[in-house]
């Protein structure tokens, strides 16, 4: 399988799941958590290779952390201009 990479990691929203995640006081282990209610199967090793940008993002799983962190697609995938979390 072909490996997709933008600037060297396999995707651009790692650092800001990251972002959302630390300011929602959620350890990785949780928010895979999070994602497992909301029908998406993740574990926390799952959360941190896309964090770290080792792992492609899926749309369902971009669709899926707007819902957790109530911030649009386009935040998290670098375009959105508005202020995640309050």
């Amino acid at each position: 399988m072909k490996k997709f990479q933008f600037e060297g990691k396999g995707n651009v929203s790692g650092d800001r799941i990251r972002e959302l995640r630390l300011k929602a006081r959620l350890s990785q282990a949780a928010l895979a958590a999070k994602m497992q209610t909301e029908g998406v199967i993740a574990e926390q090793d799952v959360i941190s290779r896309i964090e770290s940008g080792s792992r492609l993002v899926t749309d369902y799983e971009i669709l899926v952390l707007t819902r957790i962190f109530n911030v649009s697609a386009d935040w998290i995938i670098g375009t959105g201009r508005e202020t995640p979390l309050g």
